[in-house]
């Protein structure tokens, strides 16, 4: 029987455009996964990963036209969105670059014995080391910076672990040309190919995460595929870390004050973010607080006129459309649900944008309209009119964990008046990443980004974005009286490396 075909399919018309590749065999993991191991050595030079992830950079950059050329033919993303998100791509490679030369995330702690200390210290000398290969699952709506290319490559190559990755079906062509464009960056340094190993097909997946060389996982998708792989993991004779974007409502309260202050601002911007990229960013609002009366009123006119001059939009693949259209209908159906700008199928490829309004009275206990609490992929958000304070915090309180919670409060609760401080504590616990006065779309790569949350939201309380991110793919060992000669050379006393490290208890560098 031979191997199914990987077509790359155009989404603005359902057809296919060519055959990029076939899906991986189990004999096919096992040789990429082994190949990744056995090159494992090539990146324990500091020096050398940076100077990797930096040609991977400008590998990238060279073929920026191409890169964007076929992604946007398979992935309808268009300008400017694809050229944006491969400079951020780039960007990401090579702030991992600077943060590999620098050294701190090896976290190097010496303690000199102390026969003083009760009980008595020995030599102790501690730092990271990376886990080893790692299965990378890419994202269908970040063709870049969530793919091949993308965050969990980039920091995994920064911690010295070769990658796997598991290609997402929705732009092949553009995985295959990413893979071997940081192939050929690898090859610059004299560092094996097998380090970026790629794979297609459902099946594939499920046997990387189940290889025994495969040491942790990084996933970016559903809520259904991700639990599964997270279950497989754990259920491994070996269990491994899974590191697991799943699914994020991402709730923004608005409070009666702001909405008195700026009501068509935050219409317009809520309208903006929730229509951004055809509604399919993992970071999208999808439940709205809004007061109830005349301030309220105000924002959702302001959000309707907003989101019906926005034009139809294609989504990522026709599965996505019907599961769009099938969702928004569904949740269109439930009782005292009204929809000022219908939200649903556009054209016979495309999807239109729209919101949905529902008493917040009645998700504040369990029943039907549960189902608006649960995200829905698309240009749709759902704007809950609160009466109280008091149904605020009782819709919180069902919520489970996001990427990001945001609140909008008016200029004087801004500066500690009125409930502001109160409402920021109860939306900490549901987030990764807390908002104030802003929109949740667009997630900076800085050090201090945390893009994570309580579950579904990840998996683990890591973040995939920021330097931070590294720490996903290291493990800490500590060498206990071990004589100079045999030190790794982060952990010698005379620091050949210049570390930056923490001494007898004092920070060094």
């Amino acid at each position: 029987m031979s191997a199914a075909q990987v077509w790359s399919v155009d989404p603005r018309t359902g057809k296919q455009r060519e055959r990029v590749a076939v899906e991986a065999t189990a004999a096919d993991v096992d040789r990429a996964v082994r190949a990744a191991h056995d090159a494992r050595a090539a990146l324990a030079d500091r020096a050398v990963r940076a100077a990797f992830l930096r040609s991977a950079a400008a590998c990238l950059e060279a073929a920026k036209d191409r890169l964007v050329e076929t992604a946007d033919a398979e992935t309808a993303l268009g300008v400017p969105r694809l050229p944006g998100e491969l400079a951020r791509t780039c960007y990401q490679l090579r702030a991992f670059a600077d943060l590999v030369d620098e050294g701190a995330f090896l976290d190097v702690i010496i303690d000199h014995p102390d026969d003083t200390a009760t009980p008595p210290i020995p030599d102790l000398r501690r730092y990271k080391v990376p886990l080893g290969v790692v299965a990378v699952y890419s994202a269908s709506n970040f063709p870049f910076a969530f793919s091949v290319p993308g965050g969990d490559t980039a920091s995994a190559l920064a911690a010295g672990c070769p990658v796997v990755v598991k290609a997402h079906p929705d732009h092949p062509a553009t995985s295959e040309l990413a893979a071997s464009l940081l192939r050929e960056a690898a090859a610059e340094h004299g560092v094996p190919e097998a380090v970026v190993g790629l794979v297609h097909g459902f099946d594939a997946g499920v046997e990387l995460v189940r290889h025994p060389l495969v040491a942790a996982a990084g996933f970016t998708g559903s809520v259904r595929g991700g639990r599964a792989l997270f279950d497989a993991a754990a259920a491994r004779p070996v269990p491994i870390p899974f590191h697991g974007e799943l699914g994020s409502l991402n709730p923004v309260v608005v409070t009666e004050a702001a909405a008195e202050e700026r009501p068509d601002e935050i219409g317009a911007g809520l309208a903006g973010s929730m229509t951004l990229g055809v509604g399919q960013f993992c970071v999208k609002p999808g439940l709205v607080l809004v007061p109830s009366g005349g301030a309220g009123d105000q924002l959702v006119k302001s959000l309707t006129d907003a989101v019906g001059r926005v034009a139809d939009g294609v989504l990522l693949d026709h599965r996505m459309r019907d599961n769009f259209v099938a969702g928004v209908a569904e949740r269109a159906a439930l009782p005292d649900v009204d929809a000022p700008v219908s939200p649903g199928a556009g054209g016979a490829h495309t999807v239109a944008a729209g919101f949905l309004t529902v008493p917040a009275a009645r998700l504040a206990a369990e029943g039907a309209h549960d189902l608006l609490l649960e995200e829905c992929f698309g240009p749709v958000t759902v704007v809950a009119r609160y009466a109280t304070e008091a149904e605020v915090t009782q819709v919180l309180s069902r919520l489970p964990g996001n990427l990001t919670a945001t609140l909008h409060l008016s200029s004087r609760e801004a500066e500690g008046t009125g409930s502001g401080a109160a409402l920021l504590a109860e939306l900490t616990p549901l987030a990764g990443r807390v908002l104030v006065n802003g929109w949740p779309t667009g997630v900076a790569v800085a050090p201090a980004q945390h893009h994570g949350g309580p579950y579904p939201a990840t998996t683990s309380t890591s973040t995939s974005v920021g330097g931070t991110a590294v720490e996903r793919w290291l493990r800490p060992v500590t060498y206990q009286s071990t004589p100079a000669p045999l030190l790794p050379p982060e952990l010698r006393d005379e620091n050949p490396l210049r570390l930056p490290r923490r001494v007898n208890g004092r920070r060094e560098n």
